[in-house]
C-alpha cells in the first residue's frame, strides 16, 4: 500500500507508527495493497479553515475524511461481493489535528499517540464508506473501530 504522511502540524508525530497503523488497518479491511492513502497532519488554524470550508461548522475539529475514488463493497476479506479481489484505488486524505488530539486525549485519560490511533483510523473508516449519523450507523462503525484498535494494539510497536 501506498501510504503517505504529510506533516504541517509543527508538532513531532511519530510518522512511522501512523503509516503502520494506517496498513493495518486497510489490511484487515481487504483493501486491496495497491491502494494510496494519504494523510495530512495540520495545524488548528489550518484545521478551522478545512472544517468551517467543508463542513459549514466554525473552529479546528480532530479529523476530517475526503474519499476520492468510490470503493465497492468487499466482504472483509479483500474480495468484493461477486468474490473478485477488491480493485486499487486512491482511497483519499484523513487529515488530523494533533493540537485537538492532545485535548481530547487529556480529557479522556490516554495519550496523544493513543487518541491519534483512533482518529486515523475513524477517519479511514469514513474513506471506506462508513458514517455513524444514524445510530445503527454508530454502532456499527464505533463498534469496527473498536475491533480495529484492539487487534492493533496487540501487535503494534511501542517506544
Amino acid at each position: 500500500m501506498s501510504i503517505e504522511v504529510a506533516n504541517e502540524s509543527g508538532v513531532e508525530i511519530d510518522e512511522d507508527a501512523l503509516v503502520a497503523l494506517a496498513g493495518h488497518v486497510l489490511d484487515k479491511m481487504g483493501v486491496h495493497p495497491l491502494a494510496e492513502l494519504s494523510i495530512l497532519i495540520v495545524d488548528e488554524a489550518a484545521m478551522s479553515v478545512l472544517h468551517e470550508q467543508w463542513m459549514g461548522e466554525p473552529g479546528p475539529t480532530d479529523v476530517l475524511a475526503f474519499p476520492m475514488d468510490e470503493l465497492r463493497p468487499s466482504t472483509g476479506s479483500g474480495r468484493q461481493e461477486n468474490d473478485a479481489p477488491a480493485d486499487p484505488a486512491l482511497l483519499g486524505d484523513v487529515v488530523l489535528c494533533p493540537q485537538v488530539a492532545a485535548a481530547q486525549a487529556a480529557e479522556a485519560g490516554h495519550d496523544t499517540r493513543d487518541e491519534l490511533e483512533l482518529l486515523c483510523t475513524h477517519g479511514i473508516l469514513h474513506l471506506l464508506g462508513y458514517d455513524h449519523a444514524e445510530p445503527q450507523e454508530h454502532e456499527e462503525m464505533f463498534g469496527l473501530q473498536n475491533e480495529l484498535l484492539e487487534s492493533w494494539r496487540k501487535v503494534r510497536p511501542r517506544p
